[in-house]
């Protein structure tokens, strides 16, 4: 009994605690890290539980077996001579007790389900604590394949924890592979599913103590690889699971399906082009696109030179780099020429630079923790309706904060003001930006075409004349800017700040500032963005004599 309130009483504490300590969490977690580290401290919770719900069965265990050696001693001493034993009135009466009322403890112990109250506590935690969805596991899985493709990292390296060489994490079990190779099934992307597959496979022979089965791997392995066009490969694999499982439903049909569709492949042979003749059909139903309105979409060329630049591989020419320069300037401010800028140049045309040390880390730490609260998925505009929605192509969670919130909010402000030339009057509140697991935003530009009629016109400012991102984290791998039609790649650097124009001064768009967030492979990747808009500014950045965009317009 004094077991069972103490359970009551630790467990109600507890809960009480937690209620007062967190709140429920939203779903789409693996888009930010800061909501992730809180994963943590729900796993630290979930651990204590578990440790208590241990020691409470030991507990129980240890006063069943207490019990249990007293009945034996005395057990035993009877069996010596049971005559003896029994006649003396005081032992008759004590063997009477146990097998009575103390008896009636025991089974009250053995049946009292100690471990009940930390049950319902993880139940109750669901309420209290962010845990993960069945759409973050799966975001996670996503942003693992996309850092893999990205970066051309190896399967069995990042199995082994291992991301560019360098070891980060412990390894994964074959069942670690092959959950994230189901997570890839189930979104179709079967070329993801053998490579993991194929992984969980050569971990599982190596196991000890199993993780998986074989039998659940070649399920899928099998299945994947036919949907990846080798029927043959998967007809074999199929064979090797019925031998494991001979009943297996699926296996059974698939088995049948296969071997229709080998048959069909070999009489297909046979008609075309078998005997050497060049009379085989040409496939003309696949047709490339050249070109899309939608902004969000890039050709195959595009995403190998942004790859590329992810990577650190495109580099430019001498003859491009030898030209910029490093300096420090005072943009006409009269506060800079006390306390000058400095700036590094990036590129010439158009001209992108990047300001060195113009955020302090209190500045930075304020605008993290202002907007922390507020963080929701990171959306972009619909280049059709204008509307805001989520998009897979940017993973990220964003928040917005106004000058008047902070006196760091209104000094930044000011100082991108100095830093432009430009007025702070029309442009668009901070936003704040983290990056979770993977977290990217794929080529786009900044600005709004001539024919997204809809974007930025409830603001009645114009279109975005420039971009000012503050860098608020260095990135230990990845997360850098790159511009792919410039082949320039800028790298997060902690209190830095890069600028750019996105219309030419006539206010036609810039199309060589489409630029794009590369994946963040380890780190966590904090910017700020302040984009400036075209009103009010007539005068500060006026048209030029002559149109200076491209003569396509």
């Amino acid at each position: 009994m004094i077991l069972k309130q103490s359970l009551t009483m630790s467990s109600a504490l507890a809960l009480v605690m937690l209620i007062l300590t967190f709140h429920k969490a939203s779903t789409e977690l693996f888009t930010a890290l800061a909501d992730m580290e809180e994963l943590l401290e729900t796993e630290a919770v979930l651990i204590a539980n578990l440790d208590n719900y241990i020691r409470v069965q030991e507990d129980k265990l240890n006063q069943l077996r207490r019990k249990s050696a007293e009945y034996q001693r005395e057990h035993t001493e009877a069996a010596k001579d049971v005559g003896t034993y029994l006649s003396n009135p005081v032992n008759a009466f004590l063997l009477t007790k146990r097998l009575t009322t103390d008896w009636r403890e025991v089974e009250n112990l053995m049946s009292y389900d100690v471990g009940s109250d930390f049950l319902e506590n993880v139940t109750n935690y669901r309420d209290v604590l962010k845990f993960p969805s069945d759409e973050d596991l799966n975001g996670a899985a996503v942003a693992l394949m996309r850092l893999q493709d990205t970066y051309k990292l190896d399967t069995a390296s990042v199995a082994r924890g291992e991301l560019n060489g360098i070891q980060y994490s412990t390894e994964m079990t074959a069942g670690d592979c092959f959950e994230l190779g189901r997570q890839t099934y189930l979104n179709g992307d079967y070329y993801h599913t053998v490579l993991w597959m194929r992984e969980a496979m050569d971990r599982l022979s190596q196991e000890v103590n199993r993780t998986t089965t074989k039998a659940d791997v070649l399920e899928y392995l099998a299945f994947s690889t036919f949907k990846q066009g080798n029927v043959h490969t998967a007809l074999l694999m199929t064979n090797e699971l019925l031998e494991l499982v001979p009943d297996h439903e699926r296996a059974v049909g698939n088995k049948v399906y296969y071997e229709k569709e080998l048959e069909k492949e070999a009489k297909q042979k046979a008609l075309r082009g078998d005997d050497g003749s060049v009379d085989v059909p040409v496939d003309t139903t696949t047709k490339i696109r050249t070109s899309t309105s939608n902004p969000h979409v890039y050709d195959s060329s595009e995403r190998k030179l942004y790859e590329q630049l992810c990577r650190g591989e495109a580099e430019r020419s001498v003859a491009e780099t030898s030209k910029l320069k490093c300096r420090y300037v005072t943009n006409k401010s009269p506060f800079l020429k006390i306390a000058p800028l400095k700036l590094e140049e990036a590129n010439l045309k158009p001209y992108i630079v990047i300001y060195h040390d113009v955020i302090s880390e209190a500045e930075m730490e304020l605008v993290k923790r202002l907007a922390k609260p507020r963080f929701r998925r990171a959306t972009v505009q619909n280049y059709k309706t204008g509307e805001l929605e989520v998009a897979n192509y940017r993973i990220s969670k964003s928040a917005w904060l106004k000058d008047h919130e902070h006196p760091y909010i209104k000094a930044i402000g000011e100082r991108v003001e100095d830093m432009t030339g430009l007025t702070m009057s029309t442009a668009e509140e901070l936003q704040v930006v983290n990056y979770g697991i993977g977290g990217h935003y794929e080529p786009h530009f900044d600005f709004a075409r001539r024919e997204e009629t809809n974007a930025f016109k409830s603001l009645g400012t114009g279109n975005r004349i420039a971009t000012v991102l503050f860098y608020m984290s260095d990135v230990t791998q990845g997360g850098a800017t790159v511009f792919p039609s410039l082949r320039l790649a800028l790298w997060p650097k902690k209190g830095a700040a890069a600028f750019w124009f996105n219309l030419h001064a006539s206010g036609q768009g810039d199309y060589s500032t489409r630029h794009a967030a590369c994946p963040v492979l380890t780190g966590t990747k904090w910017v700020s963005n302040k984009w400036i808009h075209e009103r009010g500014q007539e005068f500060r950045r006026p048209c030029e004599l002559k149109p200076d965009h491209p003569e396509e317009f």
